[in-house]
């Protein structure tokens, strides 16, 4: 039976100088279109995974690109049985993803595009002179990564350019970086240039780009998501499972975030150790007088005050500095 729902992934750096403005007549457009999940509107440009009906998720790109400021918007687009998300957030922020790399406009500089068809033979030969570089967080690469990857030791993103330091003898070599979608890759290849480093590529529409365009071929594991499905299937040509059990040590690509919200570890589990621990990643976490009850899922809403521009709400401007 044919999937009735979408999930849209996408990210556009464009300035935005109303984007207080903006954000209201943008999620006024998603309520409006029974559209949820979680959006950023930032001076920098947009950064979004929106799910829906897939009519309504059609008429949400239309919406984006008829805007001349996001008329190029590439986005990724996924088939589902369900919505991927029970609320919708659409906030404003100084960044269209926290990076610490403010200066820095992937408009002006940026690495090279390497398309996903190039990415799979490269993959395949792997030549000497070739880094493959995961620009991830640890908890993303850990359940999933490219056969071969260079990995970093990073909770956040914002921790990559202190990373950077470590890569001076990578200096002679092809860099291309990969990340979930490519938004990610725009800066930390824009900042590997800025720090001299030469040849610099990035994968063009992320890991989720190639899995749609090439299979996911020798993507190893699975895709850490920001939705409610918290890890998604790529690799459809030679799939496996690399991640282990925080609990048990078994194989496991089952992704959850501790049920205690103060810890909130993003860690593989199985589905035994997630009910035997009560979806947390310790015995301390488990008796935290603030755990949150577990479903078998792992995944949690976080708590907002539930912005809606039909109900009249208004907060104060959101202060960029």
């Amino acid at each position: 039976m044919e999937k009735q729902y979408s999930i849209l992934l996408y990210y556009c750096y464009a300035e935005i100088k109303d984007f207080e403005a903006y954000r209201e007549e943008h999620h006024l457009f998603c309520v409006h279109n029974n559209l949820r999940g979680r959006i950023i509107i930032s001076p920098e440009g947009l950064n979004g995974t929106v799910s829906g009906l897939k009519e309504d998720c059609e008429a949400y790109m239309t919406y984006v690109k008829s805007d001349e400021r996001f008329a190029d918007t590439e986005f990724k687009v996924e088939a589902h049985d369900t919505m991927a998300f029970a609320k919708l957030h659409v906030r404003v922020k100084p960044e269209i993803v926290h990076s610490s790399l403010r200066h820095i406009n992937p408009r002006e500089r940026t690495g090279t595009y390497v398309e996903p068809s190039e990415f799979k033979n490269i993959l395949k030969s792997q030549p000497d002179d070739t880094v493959i570089l995961d620009v991830r967080s640890d908890y993303e690469h850990k359940v999933g990564r490219f056969k071969n990857a260079l990995t970093l030791d990073i909770e956040n993103f914002r921790d990559f350019p202190e990373q950077v330091k470590a890569l001076g003898d990578l200096r002679g070599k092809k860099i291309i970086t990969y990340c979930t979608g490519g938004i990610k890759c725009e800066k930390a290849s824009a900042y590997l240039l800025e720090q001299g480093f030469e040849n610099v590529y990035q994968l063009h529409g992320g890991i989720i780009k190639y899995g749609i365009e090439e299979g996911g071929e020798d993507f190893e594991g699975k895709c850490y998501v920001f939705d409610n499905r918290i890890t998604a299937e790529v690799n459809k040509v030679n799939p496996s499972i690399i991640s282990k059990c925080h609990i048990t040590g078994v194989l496991t690509d089952r992704m959850v975030n501790c049920a205690n919200p103060t810890c909130n570890a993003h860690l593989p589990m199985s589905e035994e150790a997630g009910w035997l621990m009560d979806g947390c990643c310790s015995d301390e976490c488990r008796q935290h007088p603030e755990r949150r009850p577990y479903d078998g899922t792992g995944y949690y809403q976080k708590d907002t005050n539930h912005y809606n521009p039909l109900k009249g709400v208004k907060r104060e401007p959101a202060k960029i500095s």
